[in-house]
């Protein structure tokens, strides 16, 4: 997307203004494609705006096509140094790294730019593992990381406002509703809107073109991968059943029994390969006791609908329930809270979201209407004895209520669309 016609993205702004010529060095992580580029040629934008000079920016984004597969940190030292040179050394210079593990050894380059005065660092990735484990070493305590994720269902809605005359034309006179409907089964990765036109065939090879870049530079290439076709099941697995409770000894089972040898070591290890690539998100249970508690099953999910849907040609209609969960896990996540799956080995509650002191209790239903839905969804939330927000978001939509023993119905759109404040976090 160009970013001369990007829709401006607030909540990050607002969340990196503040460590702007600050001397830690900022980190902006998550999936390919969700909008970190963008996130940066704002900010430049946003320095130009205040009269910083264009020759103290230099910006540089390694995964654009042409440039070299691979660039060595040399490189780039001697390419910072020409820019330094016509650069005003009176002033701050500001440096711009996009996807920086496309570079070898840019650790070292980042850490020589820390020491640097006068020097204000940015930089981009798309692997949690390379950027934590090779940056502490250098940089401990040094550095702010910022988790960047695909559109929230609010942002979702300014590009379509933004873009009705041109790729959203389509979307544009629908209802709120229906908005939804579309962001559950498109998703929210931003390039959507930069597509000629809201075509489903044509969004399933830019989502295609996504997961592939995804699977094979981030997930097979860092791990040295070979079993691709493999790799692609476990996905394939874990987005189809995302929600459910996963067991690895019974995937492994599956497997074998389809014919692919494999072990729940490899099984595990693709799994932190696809959650420190961003693509996938890990929910574990909280509230065992005894020896339940050392081993605590997991859900998993996707980090964009849209991702998980290619699998079902997007049919917006199926496991609906299972995509609104996906939706407010992500939420929650892009929210700063922790999250977790509740239970006490009898009921469960959808999720547990930690923050600081803070906790909430969240049940996920399509709708409470019908007396055995309303009593099914209600019971785990009232086993509960303390005293923290508890709330059942659903499509329904009567307007907000709480129950006499204090429980809250929300309709899930009215509460993907209310305001939040930013949030970081520190290394």
């Amino acid at each position: 997307m160009n970013h001369k016609t990007a829709v401006l993205r607030p909540r990050y702004l607002a969340e990196l203004k503040p460590f702007i010529g600050t001397e830690q060095v900022k980190v902006l992580q998550g999936v390919r494609r969700c909008g970190k580029s963008t996130i940066l040629r704002m900010i430049c934008d946003e320095l130009v705006a205040n009269d910083v000079p264009k020759s103290n920016i230099y910006y540089k984004r390694f995964d654009e096509f042409g440039l070299p597969m691979r660039k060595t940190g040399d490189e780039l030292t001697q390419e910072l140094s020409k820019a330094f040179e016509h650069s005003d050394p009176s002033k701050t210079m500001y440096v711009f790294l996009d996807e920086i593990q496309e570079v070898d050894q840019w650790e070292k380059v980042v850490r020589g730019l820390h020491t640097r005065e006068n020097t204000d660092v940015y930089i981009t990735g798309s692997n949690a593992a390379l950027l934590s484990s090779d940056l502490a070493t250098l940089l401990a305590g040094r550095t702010i990381t910022f988790n960047i994720y695909p559109l929230s269902f609010a942002e979702y809605l300014d590009f379509v406002n933004h873009f009705k005359e041109t790729s959203a034309k389509a979307l544009a006179e629908k209802s709120t509703d229906d908005l939804f409907l579309e962001y559950l089964r498109f998703g929210g990765m931003p390039s959507l809107f930069s597509l000629q036109s809201w075509n489903p065939e044509i969004i399933a090879r830019e989502l295609d073109s996504i997961y592939n870049t995804v699977i094979l530079r981030d997930v097979a290439e860092r791990l040295g991968i070979r079993d691709i076709a493999l790799l692609n099941r476990l996905v394939s697995y874990l987005f189809s059943t995302s929600g459910n409770l996963f067991s690895t000894r019974k995937i492994v089972g599956a497997l074998v029994s389809a014919g692919r040898k494999t072990s729940a070591e490899t099984v595990e290890n693709y799994i932190a390969a696809l959650s420190q690539a961003f693509i996938i998100n890990g929910v574990s249970q909280t509230g065992l006791r005894g020896k339940k508690a050392l081993t605590p099953l997991r859900k998993f999910y996707p980090v964009d609908t849209g991702l998980r849907n290619m699998a079902n040609d997007f049919s917006a209609k199926q496991d609906l329930g299972f995509q609104l969960e996906n939706v407010v896990c992500n939420e929650l996540l892009r929210r700063g809270w922790k999250v977790e799956v509740g239970t006490d080995g009898k009921t469960e509650v959808d999720f547990v979201a930690r923050k600081h002191e803070r906790m909430e209790y969240f049940q996920v239903t399509e709708t409470m209407l019908g007396s055995d839905v309303r009593t099914r969804e209600l019971a785990p939330l009232q086993a509960l004895r303390d005293s923290f927000p508890k709330t059942v978001l659903t499509l329904d939509h009567f307007s907000t209520s709480t129950t006499e023993d204090g429980i809250n119905i929300v309709n899930i759109i009215d509460w993907l669309t209310k305001s939040n404040k930013p949030r970081h976090a520190y290394e």
